[in-house]
């Protein structure tokens, strides 16, 4: 996941790739004609100090990789931010990136 937040006019703006192959279980493999097994992400949240700022829920029709955009108040430089996303299988990716 690559994420970058900044503060603008006292508003923090937070961009994020989501890395995630995203498949929906109904694509079939080429090779071996068998159905390629379904891994979306199901949940992408975001905190500050501890508070949930962004949450965004998804199903299959999102596409691989997502780009998300979003701002919220009260960030202030060198504040860290948490992201987290889920997926149907069960993986979780975090990371963390501070306010600039």
């Amino acid at each position: 996941m690559k994420v970058r937040a900044k503060i603008i006019n006292n508003i923090t703006h937070v961009r994020v790739l989501a890395i995630h192959p995203m498949e929906t279980g109904e694509r079939i493999d080429k090779d071996s004609g068998e159905r390629i097994s379904a891994k979306y992400i199901q949940k992408l949240s975001c905190e500050h100090n501890g508070k949930e700022v962004f949450l965004a829920q998804f199903g299959t029709s999102i596409s691989q990789n997502p780009y998300l955009a979003f701002s919220f108040k009260e960030g202030k430089k060198g504040d860290i931010l948490s992201l987290r996303w889920n997926d149907n299988t069960g993986d979780v990716k975090k990371t963390d990136t501070t306010i600039k």
